[in-house]
């Protein structure tokens, strides 16, 4: 995949349009893909009984609707993802990359051509409230559409007109979005940025007091879990061409200088960070491939399952590797969930497990600063929380490992830097 952000001195830089049309390339490749699998009026079809279904996890639209219809409905509205951004006028940046990647992967089982517009509503009517460009809040908009199975639950009560249903989804999502932004801001303070995926925390709160208003009317949600497999082989060919593309790509068009960037970036801990800007294009486009590699050959060599859910759990780490992972961050992180599995009473390639796993890496920063013995512990007690605590939300919050990670860095953070802190003073020979 070219480099969406050339910049070598040789070169003339590219222009906002170039940039977003080179990050276009990535929904595109797979919206071609998705024709290997099912002809187009098969994929309009299955993008029907996508958006008519229930999504709250773990619904894996490669069985609801087909390979190519997932692949169409998550291309199109990555594109249409970057086109909102390009309009607004935003420059490339970290963020730009991490919430079309995560819209892309989150796409594959639970977020659809439907379920996301009521929520974007909502950051808008905030922004236009407080009398501020809605430019400030958008990034949070797109991750907070993680509360999207929300909108299509609300549209499945049953014994109420569909006029009326549709204006309570609207409603319910206005809701969401317009409080996304200050909760995002507020519970960004308790966990300081050790967990990654912030907005998947806020979320997780805002799922909690919905789904406990939805089962004090008699609203219940039944468990979920649709996972197909068996298409190992073909989907490694499909993502192996990707990664390697960027790999090489960013070789090619940054030189030595994007070899140096890249391990200049492996020198970061991944806390509040954005490799784009502070490492350059090629080098952030060559850890986003080697992440994206690394992540699938990972799930392979567990015997996991290459499906909507892992591919989107992938694609989180591709995203976030423009914001905060890399290779020394993420693998200790991994191993601990892998380990965990190893003592505990599942296994590691079940679904639940696989997810935790690939989505566990929200705790990078706790590895990327205080070492491999922390990232270890951190996705040991990540793989037990995370595969519990959606039980208070039923499934409803796609980002329920962000949840989850906040917890567990809320929890851990405190405690290693009180230990820093003991021995900090201990051999100043300060009195405790």
């Amino acid at each position: 995949m070219p480099n969406p952000l050339r910049t070598d001195a040789n070169s003339k830089p590219l222009s906002q349009k170039q940039k977003f049309s080179l990050l276009a390339l990535i929904p595109a490749y797979f919206i071609l893909a998705g024709l290997f699998f099912q002809t187009p009026m098969e994929i309009l079809s299955g993008m029907a009984t996508i958006i008519k279904e229930p999504d709250f996890l773990i619904t894996d639209y490669f069985l609801i609707g087909g390979v190519g219809s997932a692949f169409a409905n998550a291309g199109l509205l990555t594109l249409l993802s970057i086109l909102i951004l390009y309009r607004l006028g935003l420059e490339m940046d970290g963020h730009t990359i991490t919430s079309c990647c995560l819209m892309f992967g989150f796409s594959l089982f639970g977020k659809n051509l439907f379920n996301i517009w009521a929520i974007l509503s909502g950051v808008f009517l905030y922004a236009k409230y407080h009398r501020t460009s809605v430019k400030r809040y958008i990034y949070i908009g797109l991750y907070g559409t993680s509360l999207s199975p929300i909108i299509t639950q609300v549209m499945q009560i049953p014994h109420i007109f569909a006029a009326a249903r549709i204006i309570l989804c609207v409603l319910t999502g206005l809701v969401i979005g317009f409080v996304l932004p200050p909760l995002a801001t507020h519970v960004h303070a308790s966990h300081k940025g050790y967990s990654l995926y912030n907005v998947g925390f806020a979320s997780g709160i805002i799922a909690t007091v919905i789904v406990s208003l939805f089962k004090s009317f008699g609203i219940e949600t039944a468990s979920r879990l649709i996972w197909s497999s068996g298409r190992n082989r073909v989907f490694l060919c499909i993502l192996g061409i990707l990664f390697g593309s960027m790999i090489l790509s960013g070789l090619i068009f940054g030189g030595r200088e994007a070899v140096k960037g890249y391990f200049s970036l492996l020198a970061y801990s991944g806390r509040g960070i954005d490799y784009l800007k502070e490492c350059g294009g090629p080098a952030t486009v060559i850890n986003m491939g080697v992440n994206g590699l690394f992540a699938t050959l990972f799930v392979a060599a567990v015997k996991g399952d290459l499906n909507g859910p892992t591919i989107g759990g992938i694609f989180t780490i591709v995203g976030f590797s423009a914001t905060g992972k890399h290779i020394r961050n993420i693998f200790p992180i991994m191993f601990g969930v892998f380990a965990a599995s190893l003592t505990k009473e599942w296994h590691i390639n079940d679904p639940s497990p696989m997810l935790a796993l690939l989505f566990s890496t929200t705790l990078a920063p706790i590895a990327g600063e205080f070492g491999v013995l922390a990232g270890l512990i951190a996705g040991y007690l990540h793989s037990s929380v995370a595969l519990n605590v959606g039980i208070v939300y039923g499934g409803m919050n796609l980002y329920n490992n962000g949840f989850a990670g906040g917890i567990v860095a809320i929890f851990m953070v405190p405690v290693i830097q009180s230990i820093i802190d003991h021995r900090a003073k201990a051999r100043s020979g300060l009195s405790l």
